[in-house]
Order: C-alpha cells, then sequence, then structure tokens
C-alpha cells in the first residue's frame, strides 16, 4: 500500500492505545507520522509493563510502527510554537488529550486552520467534547461499564468481566481513521480541512447497537448471555472431551444440517425447537441434548464432522494456537520483522487487502525521541 497515503503528513499527540492505533494505520498506508512525546517519559505505555519483550514495553511495540519520535514540552511556550511550525505543513494534526487542553495551549482547531485551512483536526477524546463529563479521564474498561457492555458480557450469575481485548480504545482508533479519510475525500471536492471528534463513549455506545435496539422494541432489559446470543438458538460454546465448540446455527436450514451431523433426528419434528423463536424459548433442554451429543467427541473430530455437513463451528483457542493455526498463517497477517533490536519482532499487519498488498512495514517502533533532531532541522530549529 506503499501509494495510499504516501506524501501526506501526520502530526500525533496521542497516546496510550485509541490515538496511537489510529496514527499506526495511518502510517501503514504510507503517511509520514511524527509521534510528539513528553521529554523525558514520553507515551504513558512506554512504561506499561510486564509483559516486555527484551525489554521494550509489548503495549508500546504493538501500537507504534512506522512512526519518528520527537520531545516536545507543550506547556513550554517554545514547544507550543514547534508544534504549530509542524502543523501549517502537515495534512493531519491529531491530540488526545481532554478537551480544552489544547486550547488553553494556544493550539485550538481555529488557531492551526488560520494557518492552514486545508488542515485536518482530529481529536480522541474519552466522554465526547459536549457534556458535564467531558472533561473526565477514561479507559477501556471505564467505557465498557459506563455504555452496560460489561452488563452483557460474561455469564449469568457471574461478577463483571470485560471484554477481554482493548475493544473500546483499539475501534476508537478505526473510527477516528474512518473520520480522518473521510474528511480526507471532503477535502478532496471543497480544499479545506475539517474538524473530527469521535470519543471512547460514542465507540461503546455503537457497540451496544444491538442490545440498546432490543431493549427500545422490547422493554426487556439485556441480560448476560455467556457464549450464546439472545436472538439466535443454538448459537453459543458446547462442551466436548477435551475442550469446547462454538456452534453457530444461524438460521433453520442449518438447525437442520446440525441435528442430522449429531444424529438427533428424534428432535427434528419436536415443537420446541421447530422454529428459531420457539428455540429460544426452551434454549436450555436444546442446549443440554446437542451437549450430551458433543461431549462424544474430541474437539477436532466434531469440528471436521460439522464442517463436512456445513455447520458454521469454531474450536475454543488460546493465543498459542492462533498464531500458529493454519489458516492464519495462510493470510500472512502476522509477520516477522528483521534488523530490530527485539529479535523475532513480529507484527499484526492491517486486517485488510488492496490490490492484494496489506500495511506497508517502513519503520520500527521508535526510540524515545529519536527524531527529534532530524525533525527540528527541517524547521530550521535546534535541539536544546
Amino acid at each position: 500500500m506503499s501509494n495510499i497515503l504516501s506524501g501526506m503528513k501526520i502530526i500525533d499527540l496521542t497516546q496510550n492505545v485509541a490515538g496511537p492505533y489510529c496514527t499506526q494505520v495511518l502510517g501503514d498506508l504510507d503517511a509520514e507520522v511524527i509521534k510528539i512525546e513528553r521529554p523525558g517519559t514520553g507515551d504513558d505505555t512506554r512504561n506499561w509493563s510486564p509483559p516486555s519483550w527484551e525489554g521494550e514495553s509489548a503495549t508500546f511495540l504493538a501500537l507504534n510502527r512506522n512512526k519518528k519520535s520527537i520531545c516536545v514540552d507543550l506547556n513550554d511556550q517554545e514547544g507550543q510554537e514547534i508544534i504549530k511550525k509542524l502543523a501549517r505543513k502537515a495534512d493531519v494534526f491529531i491530540h488526545s488529550m481532554k478537551p480544552g487542553s489544547l486550547e488553553s495551549r494556544g493550539l485550538s482547531y481555529d488557531i492551526l486552520k488560520a494557518e492552514n485551512p486545508q488542515l485536518i483536526y482530529s481529536a480522541i477524546s474519552a466522554f465526547g467534547d459536549e457534556g458535564a463529563l467531558k472533561k473526565e479521564p477514561g479507559y477501556d474498561p471505564l467505557i465498557q461499564a459506563y455504555t452496560g457492555i460489561m452488563s452483557v458480557t460474561g455469564n449469568p450469575g457471574d461478577d463483571p468481566a470485560r471484554v477481554g481485548v482493548s475493544i473500546i480504545d483499539m475501534a476508537t482508533g478505526m473510527w477516528a481513521v474512518i473520520g480522518i479519510m473521510s474528511a480526507i475525500i471532503k477535502r478532496s471536492h471543497t480544499g479545506l480541512g475539517s474538524k473530527v471528534t469521535n470519543s471512547l463513549l460514542e465507540t461503546g455506545l455503537a457497540w451496544m447497537t444491538l442490545p440498546m435496539t432490543n431493549y427500545m422494541a422490547t422493554g426487556k432489559v439485556p441480560q448476560k448471555h455467556g457464549t450464546a446470543t439472545p436472538m439466535i438458538a443454538p448459537y453459543e460454546a458446547f462442551k466436548t472431551k477435551d475442550n469446547w465448540v462454538i456452534i453457530a446455527a444461524g438460521n433453520n436450514r442449518m438447525f437442520q444440517k446440525l441435528i442430522e451431523a449429531l444424529n438427533l433426528a428424534t428432535i427434528q419434528k419436536d415443537s420446541r425447537f421447530v422454529t428459531n423463536s420457539e428455540r429460544i424459548k426452551n434454549r436450555s433442554e436444546l442446549h443440554e441434548i446437542i451437549e450430551n451429543k458433543t461431549k462424544e467427541f474430541e474437539s477436532d473430530k466434531l469440528i471436521v464432522l460439522l464442517r463436512e455437513c456445513k455447520v458454521p463451528c469454531s474450536v475454543l483457542n488460546t493465543v498459542e494456537k492462533v498464531l500458529t493455526d493454519n489458516q492464519v498463517s495462510a493470510l500472512e497477517m502476522i509477520k516477522q520483522i528483521n534488523d530490530f533490536k527485539v529479535p523475532d519482532f513480529k507484527i499484526i499487519d492491517l486486517p485488510f487487502k488492496l490490490d492484494y498488498q496489506r500495511g506497508n512495514y517502513r519503520l520500527n517502533p521508535p526510540e524515545l525521541g529519536e527524531h527529534t533532531e532530524e525533525i527540528l532541522n527541517k524547521l530550521n530549529l535546534s535541539e536544546t
């Protein structure tokens, strides 16, 4: 993807996960990303360890390839002037500071736009740029709790559980990319930049589209369903001899294939299971009948049987298994990177291809301030 955003300059004042994931994607699409970091400490994720990888924070390494690092003190007037100079020649300026924080430092959208009308100004926040909570800090689990995601995650009766990946943070970064790319398209028509805003809270609300719509339709508060979904049955995990298998019979035809594969013809005309709505009402009884069969199989053999019968299914993999999976390998998303200080360093590449290509890996995750002198020299300044 060496020509997608080639020539575009991104000024990146983000840290932690959401913003850095956004700018990493832009960097993978060949934009030049200049990462602005605090002198001395840098991005918080540089210190998020363990886990570490050869002494480096694994979190930082995962989110900061294809970037140049420059240390600038935003509380210093000289540092603010450096940011303004960078913004004058930039295509995109992106930050994840609290609403009002950059405005108080003379780095608002209006000020930067006045000097660069084509600038796309992207602001990522926790709770949005309006309302009583707009200046509150926010992290992934806080928003999973606030938006109700935790209320529908886990097994009935269990303590609250967060989704085990940074679903809010990384999706917020994805939405920022979508907003920025939309602004780039708009600029190609108008010649003018735009302000793009999004937040962790808005991402969480978007993820809750189905549960909230279901509640509005029925008045029933959505509950935890473990691996199941409230709209379809069977659509959940079943025990096997050695593991668990997820079976997703998404319609009546697939359900018929499932009962044929498991030799459950005796329930084929059972009124409790003829339609999806009836299967949902009698989910527990259906689950017990199916699981009595699945427990007769080892997981791998059950997967082979179900796939031969065109029943959607998956074994419950660990991360270790995923990294050695043949299908994952065939997609070539996990790439070995050589000539880096971390031996055997691998990246998780972009999850899409364009003309058969994924991201363009050009720069290793940078040392703190590694490119300060280089960038300042281009601005006819010197490092002090």
